[in-house]
């Protein structure tokens, strides 16, 4: 067995022991269903309010809503963790703020977004870019700070031009770092996305899980926290997965 494989086993048995274990507390009446339901439970509840349908408007609102915010996000981070990168006193001045960033709630400023755009997913967009693109931008200065002197002194001696240096040397070496802060951008943006929709929003899958909580509505608030933490565990073991794999075709190559 492979170190990797017994990595991935290794992380199943941990959170399937932890399923199973929840699972024996709620059937066995030591955890209260009004605190937690079994998660067999949510399952249950889950795989019928999507046969239903009911829920399908809010989840086409809160992914269209995520996804424009993180688009927006990896771009904008990009861009100006480039920027930053390349001016050394900006960024002596901007390092500190960005690291005490994330100390601040965030969330006080969404009445603001409320009244500077209005009442619609702007609001949401703005919230969710403001928790992702730090920690795209954060990332990409990191790794723009790691890519080997030699091999950009390599670059200059073979003559690369920009476009060049950028494609071959500067990209695969910061590479992972990349695809650290896309991981970090995808959850910062479900967070502030989905929190947004908690506060304010008339739909969403944030909306719908306030609204089932508010009713005391347990086994619909469970089913959709439970869609919520499917869909971001998939989305970044798909992209930890498309990173391991670009990984070991760079050393074999």
């Amino acid at each position: 067995m492979t170190r990797n494989r017994a990595i991935v086993l290794a992380r199943i048995g941990v959170v399937a022991g932890a399923v199973v274990l929840v699972e024996v507390l709620c059937r066995l009446g030591v955890i209260n269903p009004l605190t937690l339901v079994a998660p067999s439970r949510m399952v249950f509840d889950l795989a019928g309010i999507l046969a239903s349908g009911d829920i399908n408007r809010d989840i086409a609102y809160t992914a269209t809503t995520i996804a424009t915010a993180l688009v927006l996000s990896v771009v904008l981070g990009i861009v100006l963790g480039v920027a930053v990168h390349a001016l050394p006193r900006v960024r002596r001045a901007l390092d500190p703020l960005l690291a005490s960033y994330y100390s601040v709630p965030s969330f006080i400023f969404y009445p603001l977004f409320v009244a500077i755009f209005g009442l619609n997913t702007f609001p949401l967009i703005v919230l969710g870019m403001a928790f992702a693109v730090p920690a795209m931008m954060m990332s990409t200065m990191a790794g723009l700070d790691r890519i080997p002197r030699v091999l950009l002194k390599t670059a200059r001696v073979h003559r690369l031009n920009r476009w060049e240096t950028a494609t071959r040397i500067v990209l695969p070496s910061a590479t992972p770092y990349l695809f650290t802060g896309l991981k970090l951008a995808i959850a910062y943006a479900f967070i502030g996305v989905i929190a947004g929709e908690f506060i304010m929003a008339s739909a969403g899958l944030g909306h719908s899980i306030a609204f089932a909580y508010e009713g005391f509505d347990n086994h619909t608030m469970y089913a959709l926290m439970l869609f919520v933490l499917v869909v971001v565990t998939v989305m970044n073991m798909s992209l930890h997965a498309w990173e391991g794999r670009l990984m070991r075709r760079r050393i074999r190559a």
